[in-house]
């Protein structure tokens, strides 16, 4: 269920509309018997659906995404939050992480978690990816924004730490760290890791595991 919720929200809400237009269709080429009705009652709707999409249609998609990542994890079980997993191997659609992390690249490890920032910032760790290609993305998961990118067209393949803090924090940024406020304390973040070819695979794999999160205060 939520596979198909996140998968597919857009063209399921589609499918609604697609449904009322036809009832709509259907009472006027009947003579419009009862349309006064249908349409007070289609306002009411569309009313209470706006509000539920607007206010609680966020919050409902956090609990999929996280029920997904946390409950089900991407590979080998849950995965908690504020930790980071590595796929083992490169992925293929009929993986059953496929429609949370692959994008259609069949040439990358793919690294995933979600972020709980409500109980303070979290650092994230690179290590030295010397000139291979990685990026790690952050999303809202609440509308899909992509809010932040670091990776080597973006910051470089050199080590590194970031401090991913949500709103609000008014701590101090420790030097040599750079700093990524995101909109929502809930944030969904994606890594890929480029594998050169198929004896590359355990290399790019022990890099991939190396992408992690410790909490600031440690």
């Amino acid at each position: 269920m939520n596979r198909l919720i996140l998968k597919y929200g857009y063209p399921i809400t589609f499918v609604i509309l697609a449904i009322l237009a036809w009832t709509v269709y259907r009472i006027v080429s009947a003579g419009g018997s009862g349309l006064i009705g249908f349409v007070v009652v289609a306002v009411v709707v569309w009313g209470l659906g706006t509000f539920v999409f607007l206010y609680l249609w966020p919050t409902f998609t956090y609990s999929a995404y996280k029920r997904a990542i946390v409950q089900h994890g991407l590979g080998d079980g849950p995965v908690p939050v504020n930790t980071l997993y590595a796929t083992p191997h490169l992925s293929s659609p009929a993986a059953s992480n496929a429609s949370l992390l692959a994008t259609g690249t069949d040439d990358v490890l793919y690294v995933g978690g979600l972020l709980d920032l409500s109980t303070g910032p979290q650092v994230l760790h690179v290590p030295d990816m010397a000139g291979r290609y990685y990026s790690v993305q952050f999303t809202d998961p609440s509308d899909g924004t992509n809010f932040a990118y670091i990776g080597k067209r973006v910051t470089g393949t050199e080590a590194g730490e970031y401090l991913i803090s949500g709103p609000g924090w008014k701590g101090t940024v420790p030097q040599g760290m750079a700093q990524i406020a995101a909109p929502t304390h809930a944030v969904l973040v994606v890594g890929r890791v480029l594998v050169e070819s198929d004896s590359d695979l355990p290399t790019a794999y022990g890099l991939a595991q190396q992408i992690q999160f410790t909490p600031l205060s440690h």
